[in-house]
């Protein structure tokens, strides 16, 4: 292709603009209205019919235009047609299910019966289990099953069978056991969880007996109490086999009755087949054949249950019974233990039987006299147990035999137990578990008289503070009368603050801050904070209880979110300076952070609040090291960047000013911080030219320069390139929207420098991706600004595009990339646009290069020379394209865009110009790889400019515009 001679055509942005408009045109809507509803056919009535079809229940008036949804849908709603296909894929339940899920789906709709509000038995479980611990060695009696246990083989004769089984029987206590000792607490629930397996296995390869055999033998260590601080927790995972042992024995009985159809939900005993029954009546007879109490009361009680398939009356008949047998047993904590579980069946089978359970609890309190007896006394000397931390071992069972009493139990029930405290001399423990198992707002309202009971305890068995405690958590969740609250909390802490044990005092302590933060003033708070800090302080007594002092943190931040007040309490700050441990100070400085961002609305130049964040924040910033993960960077830059924005010193710019740079020199380490800074002092630039409307004065303008300097010295900090390009950029156009020429310079100018910088490849969510299309993207818009750009007078005409195309060219781009010839062409718009008589836009107070050059030739025609060199290097790299598919693609590609631009910008009058314009046509669709749509609509285009006056010249053109067909 010969070389051309460029010259841009005239552009009239004015006239253009108004050829550019719609047309305004008046519609008659008749009764449409876009708000009026449009009826939507039911898909079911419509299944199988096809576009065309006509139907009744179609949708709205026909004056109104269609619904693009309808119209794509056979005017179905297509929520409607997705729902209704989903309905006919999903196939009825099969009546093959399993018995064992129907028996489970049972299950889970009867224990439904006592509501979501009732805490299951499971969430106790592992706070039991990591409460009461131990370090004794502790022994266990394995079962070890003999062959007669094992299935017999088809050619086994009745009798021999039956045989087998009486024997079994007769066996069931004299069974073979080994005696494990010197089991680790972990050793014990580890053995505990192999015999839950071996029942299991047992069971389901048909070994019932064995299976019971197992059952019983477990059962019996619950007599024994040798190691007493672990009793609790041998409870929890022995019966957990027996309630695997019920479930078991329930889901057989249930499967027998569910053959050929499942029972009801509902069912009577008139729906239990005979096989079923007497199945069942076997299993009670095994079970009565038990010689020991204790095993044959927790066996029956664990298949309870199964008293529904013999009777209508068993379960109301068999719990009185079992709750008798228990004042059989001789150890106070054992029995305790035993009427818990029958509590625990008795809540899951029959919960309306109140009854029963009320007997459980008042036969436990007739126990209590046991409690202080010789032999309990002398058991606890022999094991070293001091009284309080054996009553301690008390607390699941009462504190759960009175959860199951007070379920949605009248406030009646509450005073009548209180009574029973009374006379038992407020007994400690007891008052504890009642205080807990009832409802908060019952508790509440009877505070100051729980407050009374609690002065009459006493104090040898069971510490007044874990009352307090408990009373705490009640009045946390719910609020005594107002005229009380005062002398309640003095009250409580005139013990609390008794307390000698650090870690007694700060559990106790923590829980009642909730309630003076949720009744009284900062000069509450800040009280108790003192006191705390006076207790936890000496022996850094803190160091064991960051958890405590976190929740303490956590309830003073949800009850106080105006932080004016917060920082005004003279030991709060004194308060997190216990957290010693950077981890945790760091978990605690977040936590405030974040209720920060989220309630502080209004912006703020409170000095009071801007110290205690900024130390906050500070303290953030410092625990950033080498080995920090990014997210955590992330996520404290995140919150920090949140502070930032809401300081605001109003039209104190200058303060503004000085916050930032303090907050610079501050937050160095987190680099999103410096990046909101240099947006945060921007803005701070914009909006003083705002004020001054444009005009700036001798002081306005000494500090648009100062936010200038402070950008420009911040920005090379930066490590991102990308970040550095970007606000370069963007720094010079805030200086140039300001008059400050000279920054703006220094802007772009660095910005041109540190291309040659830019690496082939970045990191985009932990991913190396090419940085090709980040850095045409961003000299696109590194062009878009040089428009307005005037010249310097030292350096030359167009000396910023030059550099920037110098940059270009020198860069070392990909192999086989195109990047840097789609930037030449991007460059040629903006020099047409800078040979026009008045540019596109322009910034008011600035002189652009159409204000300085006026149209001078000599500027035209730098512009025309560098136009040309830019076209010869455009050309010169589509001749080397074309040796293959994929280059004849990019080589079309390319020519299409060149032949956009000449269209658009150049003077197509010029006769060579014209034919270049021709010429990168047909390349363009030489191999067909032009989109045919796009063809099409540019030649519309160019017939639609050629009826303007100033365009006939493109008549001639077009006729040479072809369409080539792919093949």
């Amino acid at each position: 292709m010969a070389a051309v001679q460029w010259r841009s055509h005239g552009r009239n942005y004015d006239t253009e603009l108004q050829r550019c408009r719609l047309e305004a045109a008046l519609v008659d809507f008749g009764d449409y209205h876009p708000l009026k509803p449009i009826m939507v056919t039911d898909t079911k009535t419509r299944r199988g019919t096809r576009k065309g079809s006509t139907s009744s229940s179609s949708s709205s008036s026909s004056s109104a235009p269609p619904d693009p949804l309808s119209s794509m849908l056979d005017g179905t709603d297509p929520l409607s047609m997705f729902a209704a296909a989903s309905a006919s894929e999903t196939p009825p339940m099969s009546h093959s299910s399993s018995t064992g899920d129907l028996g489970r789906r049972k299950r889970e709709k009867e224990e439904e019966a006592v509501g979501p509000d009732f805490e299951p038995w499971s969430l106790k479980r592992g706070e039991i289990l990591a409460r009461f611990t131990t370090t004794e060695k502790l022994s266990i009696n394995l079962f070890i099953g003999s062959d007669r246990g094992k299935a017999t083989s088809q050619g086994s004769a009745v009798s021999e069978k039956v045989r087998t089984r009486l024997e079994e029987l007769d066996d069931l206590e004299e069974g073979s056991q080994r005696e494990l000792l010197n089991l680790s607490q972990q050793d014990y629930a580890n053995r505990i969880e192999e015999l839950n397996q071996s029942l299991k296995e047992a069971w389901s390869s048909d070994q019932k007996v064995k299976a019971l055999k197992i059952v019983i033998q477990c059962s019996k260590l619950l007599s024994d109490n040798s190691v007493i601080q672990f009793y609790p927790s041998k409870f929890v995972l022995i019966t957990d086999i027996l309630d695997t042992f019920g479930r078991l024995v329930y889901d057989r009985i249930w499967t027998m009755c569910s053959d050929p159809r499942p029972l009801p939900d509902n069912f009577t005993v008139e729906d239990v087949n005979d096989t079923a029954k007497e199945t069942c009546l076997n299993w009670f007879y095994k079970i009565a054949s038990i010689r020991e109490l204790l095993p044959r009361l927790y066996v029956e009680a664990a298949i309870l249950k199964c008293n529904r398939f013999l009777n209508k009356s068993g379960i109301q008949e068999t719990l009185p019974r079992l709750t008798a047998m228990v004042r059989g047993i001789g150890d106070p904590l054992v029995a305790a233990y035993a009427r818990a579980y029958l509590c625990r069946v008795g809540m899951e089978v029959a919960p309306h039987l109140k009854d029963s359970l009320n007997r459980n609890f008042f036969d436990l309190l007739g126990t209590f006299r046991q409690i202080s007896s010789e032999n309990v006394r002398a058991q606890l000397v022999l094991q070293r147990v001091e009284m309080p931390e054996y009553l301690t071992l008390y607390s699941p069972a009462i504190s759960w035999i009175l959860q199951c009493i007070a379920y949605r139990a009248p406030e009646s029930l509450l005073t009548e137990m209180m009574e029973r405290c009374k006379k038992l001399g407020n007994n400690a423990l007891l008052l504890n578990s009642v205080m807990r198992a009832f409802r908060p707002e019952f508790v509440a309202a009877r505070a100051t008289d729980f407050i009374g009971m609690i002065k009459d305890c006493d104090e040898a068995g069971f510490p007044k503070h874990l009352l307090f405690g408990s009373l705490g958590r009640s009045l946390a969740s719910a609020d005594p009368p107002e005229s009380e609250r005062l002398t309640i909390l003095n009250e409580a802490w005139k013990v609390i603050t008794k307390v000698r044990s650090p870690q007694d005092y700060i559990n106790c302590a923590e829980i009642w801050v909730e309630f003076t933060c949720r009744h009284f003033t900062k000069r509450e708070v800040n009280t108790i904070l003192a006191d705390i800090i006076k207790h936890m302080t000496p022996d850094r007594a803190f160091e064991d209880a960051y958890p405590q002092l976190q929740s303490v943190i956590r309830k003073i931040l949800t009850y106080f979110h105006d932080f004016s007040v917060l920082f005004s309490m003279e030991r709060f700050l004194p308060f997190l300076d216990m957290f010693q441990k950077d981890s945790v100070r760091v978990e605690v400085c977040k936590s405030i952070m974040e209720v920060f961002i989220k309630h502080q609305v209004e912006l703020t130049r409170d000095p009071v609040i801007l110290n205690a964040m900024l130390h906050i924040c500070k303290t953030m910033h410092d625990s950033v090291n080498a080995l920090t993960l990014e997210d955590e960077k992330r996520s404290l830059a995140l919150l920090i960047i949140g502070f930032i924005r809401m300081v605001s010193f109003g039209r104190d710019f200058e303060q503004q000013l000085s916050f930032c740079v303090e907050a610079r020199a501050t937050f160095c380490n987190l680099e999103p911080v410096l990046v909101q800074l240099i947006h945060t002092v921007n803005q701070l630039a914009m909006e003083t030219r705002r004020v001054m409307r444009g005009n700036h004065s001798r002081k306005t303008a000494a500090f648009v320069r100062a936010c200038a300097a402070y950008s420009f010295i911040t920005i090379p900090s930066l490590s991102s390139i990308f970040s550095r390009l970007s606000l370069y950029l963007l720094s010079g156009q805030v200086a140039l929207a300001n008059q400050c020429l000279s920054q703006a310079d220094a802007f772009l100018k660095a910005a041109v420098s540190i291309l040659p910088e830019v690496p082939r490849s970045i990191s985009v969510e932990g991913k190396l991706r090419s940085s090709e299309s980040f850095l045409v993207d961003f000299i696109n818009s590194f062009l878009a600004t040089l428009l307005v750009i005037p010249d310097h007078p030292e350096h030359g005409v167009l000396y910023l595009v030059r550099g920037l195309l110098n940059m270009v060219q020198d860069y070392t781009w990909e192999d086989n990339s195109d990047a840097k010839v789609r930037v030449y062409i991007s460059a040629l718009p903006l020099l047409a646009a800078m040979s026009q008589e008045t540019y596109l836009y322009s910034i008011p107070k600035v002189d652009s290069n159409d204000t300085l050059y006026g149209g001078d030739p000599k500027f035209l025609s730098e512009i025309n020379k560098l136009c040309e060199t830019l076209i010869g290097q455009i050309l010169d790299h589509l001749k080397t394209l074309g040796r293959d598919e994929q280059s004849t693609r990019r080589q079309g590609a390319l020519a299409f865009s060149l032949f956009g631009v000449l269209l658009a910008h150049g003077d197509l009058r010029n006769n060579k110009l014209s034919q270049l314009a021709v010429n990168l046509w047909n390349l363009s669709h030489k191999h067909g790889c032009c989109e045919t749509r796009t063809s099409v609509r540019t030649l519309e285009f160019i017939k639609h400019q050629t009826q303007q006056p100033d365009m006939t010249h493109l008549s001639d053109m077009v006729q040479r515009l072809t369409l080539q067909s792919r093949t």
